[in-house]
């Protein structure tokens, strides 16, 4: 097995279950392909389900390059305040919350919406000195984080439950932003503290929750993996391509310089909502149009390698 599947390259879209970590659902494709070159992209928490994008081989050098945005549908519980954020953590304060009609929470949303700073939660994996956040945090100190600045493209209201005190939204959002956090803040936006109940990621660096498959659980399933690899190249559509010529790819492969006048520049497919975003990187296609890296063209209208695939 391991001698037909060492090779391969492309990616995986995992619906996560919840009670798994995603470093575990790393570990549990290595286990069943054979390969140990496998990494996955925007960690999700144990309890959260949703897409969680798996690479493979070569794959793993180009997490980094796919669209970061994600979509969410979460639950948020208002009168709760606990150490993490969310109903995993212990519960530290209660609160009853005030009569809400929906054009009241439609306010307290828009507060949110757009460009917005906020501060991470206390259990995080943000880097301290050399430690994740949760592990100074599980001593018991308390951590003075800073506020960066996200940008939450939509924030939509689904559903209201007065009784409960349950919030159910829909985020599209930027990178590096913690729906726990917005969860807290909203409650102390409100008066009376907040945290997240309910977490399901439904598009994560460009894959959908439509397209994903479950997590395998059998050896049986690397029999078929090949149908559920996800080539590069149809990660990217996100990105523009650059085809070179035979004599072009062996100046790449040594990470030379090519000069731009001469490769052949291929627009991203059309169609994708994603394809017309600034992006300086470019997916670098040999001779017969297979992926052999990214490239970045400079100012001086050079094509230079970022990353480069070796030859097979």
């Amino acid at each position: 097995m391991e001698g037909k599947l060492k090779d391969l390259t492309g990616f995986l879209n995992i619906n996560k279950p919840a009670g798994i970590t995603s470093h575990q659902c790393v570990n549990r494709i290595r286990k069943i392909i054979g390969i140990k070159r496998v990494g996955h992209g925007g960690t999700l928490d144990p309890e959260v389900t949703g897409v969680l994008p798996i690479a493979i081989g070569k794959a793993t050098r180009l997490l980094n390059y796919l669209p970061g945005e994600k979509t969410y549908h979460g639950i948020i519980q208002l009168g709760i305040k606990t150490t993490t954020d969310d109903l995993e953590g212990r519960i530290v304060d209660r609160k009853e919350w005030p009569i809400l009609s929906n054009n009241c929470l439609e306010q307290y949303l828009e507060k949110f919406r757009g460009s917005i700073q906020q501060t991470p939660p206390q259990f995080s994996s943000i880097q301290i000195q050399g430690k994740r956040a949760y592990e100074i945090a599980r001593s018991g100190e308390y951590i003075e984080l800073k506020s960066r600045n996200i940008n939450i493209h939509t924030l939509d209201l689904l559903n209201w439950n007065q009784e409960k005190g349950l919030l159910e939204i829909s985020i599209h959002c930027s990178a590096g932003t913690y729906i726990r956090s917005l969860a807290r803040d909203l409650g102390e936006q409100i008066g009376c503290h907040g945290s997240l109940a309910k977490l399901k990621r439904t598009q994560a660096l460009g894959f959908d929750l439509n397209q994903s498959i479950s997590l395998p659980s059998q050896i049986e399933f690397s029999k078929d993996f090949h149908k559920f690899l996800i080539p590069i190249i149809n990660a990217f559509d996100h990105m523009k391509r650059i085809k070179l010529t035979e004599k072009q790819n062996e100046d790449w492969m040594f990470g030379r310089a090519i000069p731009v006048k001469v490769f052949q520049l291929q627009q991203a497919p059309k169609g994708n909502p994603i394809s017309n975003q600034k992006n300086p990187s470019s997916l670098i296609l040999d001779s017969i149009g297979e992926v052999i890296g990214i490239g970045l063209i400079e100012e001086d209208s050079i094509l230079k390698p970022k990353i480069v695939f070796n030859s097979k």
